[in-house]
């Protein structure tokens, strides 16, 4: 027994795994992200899991989706083997007697890789049979694509390194015959043995046999060290190779055929990064930590003089104005900006707005019902939950949700099923579409959004930020902001790519409801307020509008920036800005000195119920004077009464020291819940005591099965939004709006 046991502790490949935990530890993290993910411990809010386990390519879970993102496990394998083979190799100088080193290295590395994949296999198929609700022959066909795809990856990969070492080897053979040219191929070491060598007595070879190192070693240590050498030239040269082809895919990153599953896009990300650490050990040998210092010393000049910046940019803007016709951000600008005398022209001309709308919907005498809807934030689980409640009532009530409802306003991915909802009306109105009921609105609003921009994030963002693009005009940086509204208008069928001075005329007659885009500018906590009308009663309170330094907490967006052609930004852009969670999309700069940088408007107000709260304040003499009543419509995608998981681990020490520190992450949602309760309490006593508060929330089917917070949707999780407006809460919320807003029979 201590014979087997000593012949499996000296196994090469036994040796080389506890190598990578003894030496470079930092290599393991990446397996270590992957095996988290995959198990759901790991970004399982954001449901990172399912990129892996049911990746889509051209929006849906196919054979070619998993045999790309085989692809991309081999590349991430094959830098993996690359890697480790560089910072490794000299610990081994015995396998530079080896026909092909490289390749028989890659046998013997590949415990960890063997161990990676048969479980990946397990959590696939299970994910694929429960979640997707695929059959099982699609499952063995969605697995057979996937190491299809690593098949064709390793032979490709195999072939090269076979070419290479075949040549070099004869090079090699006939330079070694003459002894005088010895010492030109091998430059003087002092040091002819490695004081690391790994004490392996077997190793796979490559004819995938067990043979004795000791076999191997009868040639001099130098003369295989210097094999080795030029195998790590022929591997860099590789992962320049795949750099090169990644950067071409990048450049053509709007062709959908040409963009990779989310997953793959991780694996590849995860493969450039490995073979940076790579190439930088492989170049400045013991100078990598003073090479390390110099890289990031670098990139933070390049940012510095404006050489590289990866903050992103609205698009439709004008950012080439001198910065002398650039609006200052401060608050001298701002109180000169949103005056007492705009804020009550802003307001009449709201209040002139509201009347055409209530001329186009009162057909008699009766003062009509008002509808404000608010949208939470929740990526696209709170756009596929906002779409399907919009449409829902809207078909139950005949269309007249649409028709009453004057404001729509809230944060991030609510705003975009919102948005998207609008605009099939209001195409509807323009005879561009006929029935604005139909499911194939629903489904597009539920595509995937994630694999443009991890793709963009792996192909363009870091290894290519000097990308550009004309956009109405002017010129910009593309990023993964950029790929993201690109994804957006395809999956929309071109509704969204408009302009927010597109929908002004036709929300200034009251035909369609006025949208405000909010987003938080991160510089001091105000609030950015996007749309096609002026908005200057909405920035401050009313209290203050005689005191000489009102607290202005928001900023109209279109007066704030007059000279930069503000109604010609995308309306992507703005719900990009509205939904912008950090790290998944690039923070947006303005052109204001400073610049003005906005992220997710759900750091401020996740609900859209301060915003509202106002609006309704600020018009409750026109409410109270006009309105039958007015329905405050609440779409959430998390319940009211269940904000937060209450666990019982304060005595733990992970928790003792986590929770301080990611408090604010982790309950921001409750907290802004809680004020919520606040608005409601006051609200009514606005409009005269004729205000309403409807909610319609996502309650799933499972409690601990919530849909993932993120850009992508399993159908499992499209299948439970689907099913929760059958709630009884929920129906409960809907027969009210039915019984106020009278809808037309038969619907």
């Amino acid at each position: 027994m201590k014979r087997v046991l000593s012949g499996i502790y000296y196994f090469l490949p036994v040796q080389l795994v506890l190598l990578h935990f003894r030496k470079y530890q930092i290599l393991l993290i990446f397996w270590v992200i992957l095996l988290l993910t995959i198990t759901g411990k790991f970004a399982s809010h954001f449901g990172a899991s399912s990129l892996f386990l049911a990746p889509e390519y051209l929006g849906k879970v196919s054979f070619v989706s998993m045999l790309l993102l085989g692809c991309a496990t081999c590349v991430f394998i094959m830098m993996w083997h690359i890697t480790t083979f560089i910072i490794h190799s000299k610990r081994i100088p015995y396998m530079g007697a080896t026909r092909h080193a490289f390749v028989v290295y890659c046998y013997n590395n590949s415990i960890i890789p063997i161990c990676f994949l048969d479980f990946y296999s397990t959590r696939a198929i299970r994910s694929q049979w429960v979640d997707e609700h695929a059959s099982m022959k699609t499952i063995l066909l969605l697995q057979f694509g996937f190491y299809l795809g690593m098949a064709l990856i390793f032979f490709i990969s195999f072939i090269y390194f076979f070419r290479v070492s075949r040549d070099f080897f004869k090079t090699l053979l006939t330079t070694i015959t003459n002894p005088s040219r010895i010492r030109e191929i091998i430059p003087y070491d002092s040091l002819d043995y490695e004081l690391d060598v790994l004490p392996a007595r077997s190793y796979v070879s490559g004819k995938l046999s067990i043979e004795r190192s000791s076999d191997l070693e009868r040639f001099h240590p130098r003369l295989m060290s210097t094999v080795l050498r030029r195998h790590h030239r022929n591997v860099i040269f590789a992962t320049i190779v795949a750099y090169v082809m990644l950067l071409l895919m990048g450049i053509f990153m709007e062709r959908p055929l040409l963009r990779v599953p989310a997953g793959a896009g991780f694996l590849l990300l995860f493969a450039i990064i490995m073979g940076i650490v790579g190439a930088f050990k492989y170049f400045m040998k013991s100078w990598e930590a003073i090479g390390w210092i110099i890289f990031v010393i670098g990139i933070s000049l390049m940012v510095k003089v404006k050489l590289l910046d990866l903050r992103s940019i609205a698009y439709g803007l004008n950012y080439h104005n001198p910065e002398k016709q650039q609006p200052v951000y401060d608050y001298e600008h701002l109180h000169a900006c949103f005056t007492p005398q705009r804020y009550a022209a802003d307001r009449q001309q709201e209040e002139q707005r509201l009347s055409k709308w209530k001329n186009r919907v009162s057909t008699d005498s009766v003062k009509p019902p008002l509808v404000v809807v608010t949208v939470s934030g929740g990526g696209t689980r709170s756009a596929y939950w906002s779409f399907r409640t919009l449409q829902y009532i809207d078909s139950a009530t005949g269309g007249k949700l649409f028709k009453n409802t004057v404001l729509i306003t809230g944060a991030s991915g609510g705003m975009i099923g919102a948005t998207y909802w609008r605009s099939i009306h209001d195409a509807v109105q323009q005879g561009l579409l006929k029935d604005p009921w139909s499911p194939k609105y629903q489904h597009n609003v539920g595509k995937d959004l994630l694999n443009a921009i991890i793709f963009s994030f792996a192909s363009v963002d870091l290894i290519s930020p000097f990308n550009k693009i004309d956009i109405a005009g002017y010129s910009y940086t593309r990023d993964r902001g950029y790929a993201m509204e690109q994804e957006l208008v395809r999956n929309t069928k071109g509704l969204l790519d408009k302009n927010i001075g597109y929908f002004s005329p036709r929300e200034a007659n009251g035909s369609i409801p006025l949208l405000i885009i909010n987003g938080t500018i991160v510089n001091d906590g105000r609030r950015l307020m996007m749309s096609g009308q002026p908005l200057g009663y909405l920035t401050q309170p009313e209290y203050s509008l005689n005191s000489a330094t009102p607290p202005i907490d928001g900023v109209d967006f279109a007066e704030f920036f007059p000279n930069q052609d503000p109604y010609n930004m995308r309306i992507t852009s703005a719900l990009r800005m509205n939904a912008t969670f950090p790290y998944v999309l690039p923070v947006v700069k303005l052109p204001s000195v400073p610049r003005m940088n906005i992220m997710d408007a759900g750091l401020r107000d996740n609900f859209g119920a301060e915003l509202a709260d106002r609006y309704l304040y600020v018009l409750r003499d026109w409410l109270k004077e006009n309105t039958q009543e007015v329905i405050f419509l609440d779409i959430r995608d998390t319940r009211e009464n269940e904000v937060t998981t209450i666990s019982d681990q304060s005595g733990s020490l992970s928790n003792m020291v986590a929770d301080p520190l990611f408090v604010i992450q982790t309950k921001w949602e409750a907290f802004q819940s809680y004020s919520e309760g606040l608005y409601k309490d006051i609200a009514p006593y606005y409009p005269g005591g004729k205000l309403r508060f409807v909610t319609l929330q996502y309650v799933p089917k499972t409690a601990n099965k919530i849909a993932a917070l993120n850009f992508h949707l399993t159908q499992q999780e499209k299948d439970d939004l689907l099913q929760s407006i059958y709630d009884p809460g929920n129906q409960a919320a809907i027969d009210t709006l039915v019984k106020v807003l009278s809808p037309v029979k038969g619907h």
